[in-house]
């Protein structure tokens, strides 16, 4: 099963990937808060992740690896 892992301290919180998931599955954490003060993305619901990478490809700072 594809799963997509964000490394939420690395994660700038520009919001690419979310803009990029064609299943509208990314999203930006409402309550979480990384080191640099921004709300990372995550995966809302990681069982409906197809494996596209569009959102490792969106991201300019690599926090994103999808694992297939």
């Amino acid at each position: 099963m594809p799963q997509a892992i964000i490394d939420k301290e690395t994660c700038k919180g520009c919001a690419l990937c979310t803009a990029a998931c064609p299943k509208k599955i990314v999203v930006m954490s409402a309550t979480e808060l990384n080191k640099k003060g921004v709300h990372p993305a995550e995966i809302s619901d990681p069982d409906s992740c197809t494996g596209c990478a569009l959102c490792a490809v969106m991201c300019p700072d690599i926090a994103v690896t999808v694992m297939k």
